[in-house]
């Protein structure tokens, strides 16, 4: 572990360089935020483009009250 301590202090000096200004304090999401932000926007995308092609398949068309009222009469007869 103190390995990797010691290669990330010394890949950071080589770096610092490079930033003009580099606040400690400052934290930033980075390249893989933004993968992680487009990968879960594109899942939202792909859900709700599924959702409403299921929707579009449901009949939202209610039942006639006098055939639903026929069926629970017919049900109720004993034929033993």
């Amino acid at each position: 572990m103190a390995d990797m301590s010691a290669s990330a202090s010394l890949a950071m000096t080589h770096l610092v360089p490079l930033a003009k200004e580099f606040d400690e304090d400052k934290v930033t999401p980075g390249v893989l935020g933004f993968i992680v932000f487009a990968v879960m926007a594109l899942a939202v995308w792909g859900l709700m483009k599924s959702m409403n092609r299921h929707m579009g398949r449901v009949n939202f068309a209610e039942a006639d009250d006098t055939a639903a009222d026929a069926a629970v009469s017919d049900t109720g007869k004993s034929t033993a």
